[in-house]
């Protein structure tokens, strides 16, 4: 059973106090009421000639007037309407003073959701205005929040992206020395093989700051969006797999959604075994584009598929290539683009991977 809304429990407690006070209200009053009737008035049974009166006492003629147990009676039954009726009123007006109460609360909590839907987005404050009470107080505090941590997550990406930079220079020279070192006839053959070994581990190191600068790219706010097909993208990058795509329209930023699929199918090759196969698919479905890619390959274990996504986390540390920051790629640039990515071991081996970005209604 869900609990209430602070807005329903406060009005409950209003509406029940309200009820609880004219209930006192009125049995106060019934009692008051009752001893004022018992002390003031005699009822006397004598018969008394016509314009006669009885020293001291005040006649009460059952039969012309009303009895004090019927006046009670009235009391109560017309107190007990009145209570009924003007409560309704007063928990009605309680509901809504509650909701204009708890206004600033519901921009604080659409605030929070809008930058859940969009981490990379932290540019959003509530900028609450009004008296200093409590919940200005606790907007405020709310801004200043974001305003550190998107301070601090953009440090980060700034520092990644520059040491990035900085490394690709001496990679690129040290690339050049070695391919002209190799490259030279009169080299020995040891000393072609210690440097194609070295050309190797230097495109290595090559591939992993181009990861790490995409990486930092696509964990920020897209800057400027467009048009994109992925059965395009899929057609041009998945030339050498299984390929069944129909239209899947989405907005993003096109370099990145290609890196994305070519991530997904460079790896459903990479880790695959002899004679295996990737099949890549995409479709619209319920509002959303879906990019599928499937292959075989090794049994993966269920409780290994969400780890993948960690950036440098490979199960197959023997196999050569990768970086280990493909599928942490994929799944900051679906995010980028307000979808999601989720992968599934297949029971014979091999992922199925499942991309779901916001369709695109021209």
């Amino acid at each position: 059973m869900s609990r209430l809304t602070i807005r329903a429990r406060l009005t409950l407690v209003h509406g029940g106090l309200f009820f609880l006070a004219g209930v006192v209200l009125l049995a106060a009053t019934y009692a008051l009421v009752s001893q004022r009737l018992g002390e003031g008035l005699t009822v006397s049974d004598q018969t008394a000639p016509p314009g006669a009166e009885i020293p001291g006492e005040r006649m009460v003629n059952h039969e012309a007037g009303l009895r004090p147990d019927d006046a009670l009676t009235a009391l109560l039954t017309q107190g007990a309407i009145a209570l009924l009726v003007v409560g309704a009123a007063a928990t009605a007006l309680g509901w809504l003073i509650a909701g204009r109460m708890l206004q600033p609360l519901d921009r604080v909590t659409d605030t929070a959701r809008r930058i859940a839907e969009s981490p990379g987005d932290l540019g959003q404050r509530i900028g609450m205005v009004g008296p200093s009470d409590e919940l200005k107080r606790l907007g405020d505090t709310f801004d200043l929040m974001l305003e550190r941590l998107d301070q601090s997550f953009d440090a980060q990406r700034r520092f990644i992206a520059n040491a990035s930079h900085e490394l690709r220079t001496p990679l690129t020279l040290n690339r050049t020395l070695l391919e002209v070192a190799v490259g030279r006839r009169d080299v020995g053959v040891e000393t072609r093989v210690l440097g194609e070994t070295l050309l190797e581990i230097n495109g290595r190191h090559e591939r992993l700051i181009d990861g790490l600068l995409l990486l930092a790219r696509s964990e920020r706010t897209l800057a400027s969006v467009s048009y994109v097909d992925l059965a395009d993208i899929v057609a041009h990058v998945g030339s050498s797999v299984e390929v069944s795509c129909a239209e899947a329209p989405v907005l993003g930023d096109a370099v990145l959604l290609e890196r994305l699929v070519q991530n997904l199918v460079e790896n459903g090759v990479r880790h695959n075994v002899d004679g295996g196969w990737v099949r890549v698919s995409t479709s619209v479905a319920e509002g959303f584009s879906v990019l599928e890619v499937s292959n075989s390959g090794e049994v993966v274990a269920g409780y290994d598929v969400e780890s993948l996504f960690e950036p440098f986390r490979r199960l197959d540390r023997a196999a050569s290539g990768g970086v280990g920051l493909g599928l942490s790629i994929v799944r900051a640039v679906a995010i980028a683009h307000g979808g999601s990515v989720v992968a599934r071991a297949r029971d014979t081996g091999g992922l199925t991977v499942t991309v779901r970005l916001p369709a695109h209604t021209p």
